[in-house]
């Protein structure tokens, strides 16, 4: 099939390695570059670097939904377009334009997790499952007929990061079946009465709030990790939480206090259990272990750490 594939971050990669290898790509449509780094200089996107090594044309809208797109688009006389974390709403006019309609590449088990971060979602809100959905879009918000679904387990310690690498070639694998089996495939209406939102992570999206259960506080750890990390404010200033687990112990005299678990460690007293940090990280320092971080801080139990914001 002739492809017009629409993606940015790193996350369509493989997909668009896929297509290049079974199908004929058309075209890419990616986000524009964008300012990186101290010195705001001008960096491509992932998709765009990969496009240009194989030699395809690139475009780069800043608004997809101007009027002249659909034209432009319609001049590459794609039959199907893949879209794989794009960055910005198709209009029905753009999603119109290849002759099989635009099939999108979902990183969650739809109708759940319908937005721009149902990985780091579905981590913070502790599934155990997740999966891969591929769908013809219609102008909804991840709303259209779903074509194929496969499943997968999420590791009880998996990061965001690392459980999108995964869905990342999961992906990739289900959207080639889907393109085999186009002609067969039934369309399955979503049942919106069970969706739920996956909207844009913000940085208040990973303050943590002891008044929470130490459950809920690693779930947060490993969904925003690596953006935009879980962050308190602690006697030494503010610090980021990479990773953690639970610990078993009475907990102290308010949530957020430091007490000494069962097992002997200094760990963060939460509504229920306690919360053990394993890597840490201060403002403008690099990562250390916890252990590291307390000593050099001089913290220790009866410590108090708060959230950032109310």
């Amino acid at each position: 099939m002739r492809i017009l594939f629409y993606g940015t971050p790193e996350f369509a990669l493989p997909t668009l390695e896929a297509l290049l290898a079974d199908h004929e790509v058309a075209a890419v449509v990616a986000q524009p570059d964008r300012p990186v780094g101290r010195g705001h200089r001008l960096s491509a996107p992932p998709v765009k670097r990969r496009a240009e090594a194989a030699g395809l044309p690139i475009l780069q809208p800043a608004r997809v939904r101007d009027p002249e797109w659909p034209a432009r688009l319609r001049a590459f006389s794609p039959d199907v377009g893949v879209v794989v974390a794009f960055g910005q709403i198709l209009p029905k006019a753009v999603l119109d334009v290849p002759a099989r309609g635009s099939i999108n590449v979902h990183a969650s088990l739809l109708p759940r997790y319908r937005g721009a971060a149902p990985i780091a979602w579905s981590i913070i809100r502790g599934e155990r499952t997740t999966g891969i959905t591929t769908f013809q879009m219609d102008e909804g918000m991840d709303t259209g007929d779903m074509l194929l679904q496969e499943v997968t387990t999420i590791a009880p310690k998996e990061t965001a990061g690392e459980l999108a690498t995964r869905l990342a070639e999961l992906g990739a694998r289900v959207l080639i079946e889907t393109l085999d089996r186009l002609d067969s495939l039934p369309a399955i209406r979503q049942d919106s009465s069970l969706a739920t939102s996956a909207p844009r992570l913000r940085k208040e999206d990973g303050w943590l709030r002891f008044h929470e259960t130490a459950r809920d506080l690693v779930n947060c750890v490993r969904g925003t990790n690596p953006w935009p990390g879980a962050a308190v404010m602690t006697p030494a200033g503010r610090l980021l939480i990479w990773s953690a687990t639970i610990a078993s112990g009475s907990p102290g005299p308010a949530p957020g206090t430091l007490v000494t678990s069962d097992a002997g460690h200094i760990a963060i007293s939460t509504r229920e259990e306690l919360l053990l940090p394993e890597s840490v990280q201060q403002e403008s320092r690099k990562a250390t272990r916890w252990d590291d971080f307390l000593r050099g801080a001089r913290l220790g139990p009866g410590a108090r750490f708060t959230s950032i914001g109310p």
